[in-house]
C-alpha cells in the first residue's frame, strides 16, 4: 500500500479582492484611489487618481486571506 496523505482543501480567491488588488513580482500589493465622485473632477485629476500604490501591511495580512495564490 503506498502512504497515501490526505489532500489539503483548495483555498478559494475573493474575486472582488482579486478585481482591486494586484500583486507586484516582489511581493507588494497594489491599489487604486478612490474615484468618488467622478463626473466632476478633471481628467487629469482622474488619471492621477488611477494610479497603483501600496497598501498598508496592517491591510496587507487581510487582503493576502483574500488573494492566497496573489491572483
Amino acid at each position: 500500500m503506498a502512504n497515501h496523505k490526505p489532500a489539503k482543501p483548495k483555498l478559494k480567491t475573493s474575486k472582488t479582492a482579486a478585481a482591486r488588488f494586484s500583486v507586484t513580482g516582489t511581493g507588494k500589493i497594489m491599489r487604486t484611489q478612490g474615484t468618488r465622485r467622478a463626473r466632476n473632477k478633471r481628467t487629469e485629476v482622474l488619471n492621477d487618481r488611477m494610479e497603483m500604490i501600496p497598501i498598508s501591511k496592517t491591510v496587507a495580512k487581510r487582503v493576502r486571506r483574500l488573494i492566497p495564490y496573489g491572483a
